[in-house]
């Protein structure tokens, strides 16, 4: 998906995300902690540590109740993520999707918009939040640019999630922003098909099947075994937690997994694609 936000694609996250990380940071080196001492306590990697302390990664209600236990139990940190929560870039419905994420073994998106945001590079990144109609300032490109890129670090923090990636073939034959942003965008999305963690598939546009044709979808499988769904539209994001609706929807990426190339296969006309530009 390519957003999972409020106000136009990303959450306004930066700031308060970051106010709250250094806050974090501030109160951990007074406790004497390193990162990775500290993530042993709240039952955490020290990099993923590292991505709530540098506002990459939004923290959960767990993580806080864990750290407050850590650092003193003096409440100070439950009253800072209170105020992070309540910001209004923070749709409730993203707050509650972002904490699932934390939580998850495997990651799923369909898209047939654009390339997955976890899956854009930078100058294709720019290129999206230009086209927003009503047009946004520079300093909101520049926000939401840096508020999505810093997202996809999860990719390389979370090597034991595994990410599957399903995109129709127009969506990277599409030349939004020019021949060269296209060519930068295939050689991003070719080296992230590279992590073992991570697999890349393109429906064909000559199939004539398509189990996704209710629209993009991201699906979830968390550690006990809760399968959830979120499905965006235009200006909205709806959490699908429904055991039987959420069941439904992975059943259709299952399908669409097995009607369209092969992550191989997909790597291969990716390269081809890239090569006739």
């Amino acid at each position: 998906m390519n957003g999972g936000v409020e106000v136009n694609g990303e959450p306004e996250s930066s700031d308060s995300m970051k106010t709250f990380g250094a806050f974090v940071q501030g109160l951990r080196e007074h406790a004497g902690l390193s990162r990775e001492e500290f993530g042993a306590r709240v039952h955490m990697s020290k990099h993923s540590v590292a991505s709530i302390e540098l506002g990459r990664r939004l923290a959960d209600q767990s993580f806080v109740d864990a750290a407050e236990g850590v650092l003193g139990n003096t409440g100070a940190l439950r009253k800072a993520f209170g105020r992070v929560a309540r910001q209004p870039g923070f749709a409730v419905w993203f707050r509650k999707w972002a904490a699932l994420e934390q939580e998850a073994v495997s990651l799923a998106t369909y898209e047939c918009r654009l390339v997955p945001g976890l899956l854009q590079c930078e100058p294709y990144v720019r290129v999206v939040f230009g086209n927003r109609i009503p047009p946004l300032s520079d300093e909101q490109v520049e926000a939401q640019s840096v508020a999505r890129t810093e997202r996809q670090y999860v990719l390389h923090e979370r090597p034991d999630t595994s990410f599957s990636f399903v995109m129709d073939e127009h969506v990277v034959r599409r030349r939004l922003g020019g021949a060269e942003v296209t060519r930068m965008q295939l050689d991003h999305m070719l080296a992230c098909a590279q992590l073992r963690n991570v697999e890349v598939q393109i429906m064909p546009m000559e199939s004539e099947v398509h189990a996704g044709l209710g629209g993009p979808l991201a699906l979830l499988e968390t550690a006990d075994g809760r399968r959830l769904a979120y499905s965006e539209g235009q200006q909205t994001g709806q959490l699908i937690a429904d055991p039987k609706e959420a069941a439904i929807l992975h059943r259709r990426y299952a399908t669409l997994r097995a009607q369209a190339l092969s992550p191989w296969d997909s790597v291969s006309l990716l390269e081809r694609i890239r090569g006739e530009l």
